[in-house]
């Protein structure tokens, strides 16, 4: 059975192995040092930046980080910036259940929509977002500070 709900303290040490996952398959492999406590230490405050995870039979599978901010042309929109799971829990719902708690979540808070960035070249999640949300042909720019 899988269970969605927010991080509890006792996950901590299984949800860094996830996100540290989630950077290494986007080619962070090294985050600067005291990056991850101060990430957790976010989503515990629930203040600006939120995180759900994914149990299936009591473990920590899958995580998925969100917040929502401001729009000029809408109500606040939501933003699911990382979007998780296991090797061995691929195939399961899991990815489109958490992408549906966060839906829901946004709905809650008012906001107009979720959104979210994907590699181009990342297939396997595309066939699940080409299916549950709408690609409007935008291109990500990135300028470094």
């Amino acid at each position: 059975m899988i269970a969605i709900g927010p991080l509890e303290l006792a996950d901590r040490a299984a949800w860094e192995r996830l996100f540290q996952g989630y950077n290494a398959f986007y080619g962070r492999a090294t985050m600067p040092d005291g990056f991850y406590d101060r990430v957790w230490a976010e989503f515990r405050s629930g203040a600006r930046m939120h995180a759900l995870g994914a149990k299936l039979d009591g473990e920590l599978v899958g995580i998925v980080h969100f917040f929502a901010h401001p729009s000029t042309t809408s109500s606040d929109l939501c933003y699911l910036q990382d979007l998780f799971t296991t090797p061995n829990a691929r195939g399961k719902g899991i990815a489109r259940q958490l992408i549906s708690a966060v839906r829901s979540w946004a709905v809650d808070q008012g906001c107009d929509q979720v959104y979210w960035h994907t590699k181009e070249d990342n297939h396997a999640a595309r066939l699940l977002y080409d299916k549950v949300a709408e690609n409007r042909g935008f291109i990500k720019y990135t300028m470094p500070i």
